[in-house]
């Protein structure tokens, strides 16, 4: 679990693919590893990988070929920047939502508006997504918890505050680029919950 506070801004070193479509990534992050171990998890871009090796401040992580074809991380190349973040402590301050890191779909930066102090970004949601994101609700794009400004059919925006903007893959991304997203998990629940209710009968 964690809560979509990115912690530090990586670099992937290099992707090996190890049969089949799956792939082995190493990933740079003296933060993030300065504790990690075999095992632990932590949050490329939004999504959970186990670390599987640590060396020097950068870990490698197994990417089965359905996360590559689910989430945007296989469009990544060395040298790219990528948000981390360590799985969340149960002491620790819950600064953003409950983040699972389990992508939903692959959106895209639809525009960007600059203004004084702050820059509205659109993005272009995945068939099926729209109706689990509301004005002022929580979604997680490419690992950062953001509050979402305005929704649409196939569309929602964010503003982002400068440091957002600077510590953050979302400072360089342009129009067209893709972004993993995950909805508030709190309203797949109550989608689920309520569907139980209405499908058998009960009001």
């Amino acid at each position: 679990m964690f809560t979509g506070i990115v912690e530090e801004l990586g670099e992937i070193v290099r992707t090996t693919e190890t049969g089949g479509d799956s792939a082995l990534v190493a990933v740079r992050g003296p933060l993030v590893t300065s504790d990690a171990r075999h095992g632990d998890s932590i949050a490329v871009n939004g999504v959970c990988l186990t670390v599987v090796d640590v060396d020097s401040g950068t870990f490698t992580a197994d990417v089965m070929g359905e996360t590559l074809r689910r989430t945007a991380l296989g469009a990544l190349r060395p040298g790219d920047p990528v948000n981390l973040e360590r799985a969340a402590a149960l002491n620790s301050r819950l600064g953003g939502h409950l983040v699972q890191g389990h992508v939903d779909g692959v959106g895209e930066v639809l525009s960007r508006e600059p203004a004084a102090q702050w820059e509205t970004v659109r993005f272009r949601l995945p068939g099926g997504l729209a109706r689990y994101v509301v004005e002022k609700g929580s979604i997680t794009v490419d690992g950062i918890s953001l509050t979402v400004a305005e929704v649409g059919d196939d569309w929602f925006s964010v503003g982002l505050i400068p440091t957002t903007l600077k510590l953050t893959t979302l400072g360089a991304k342009g129009v067209g680029d893709p972004v993993n997203l995950e909805v508030d998990v709190l309203a797949k629940y109550v989608e689920r919950l309520l569907g139980d209710r209405v499908g058998g009968g009960d009001r």
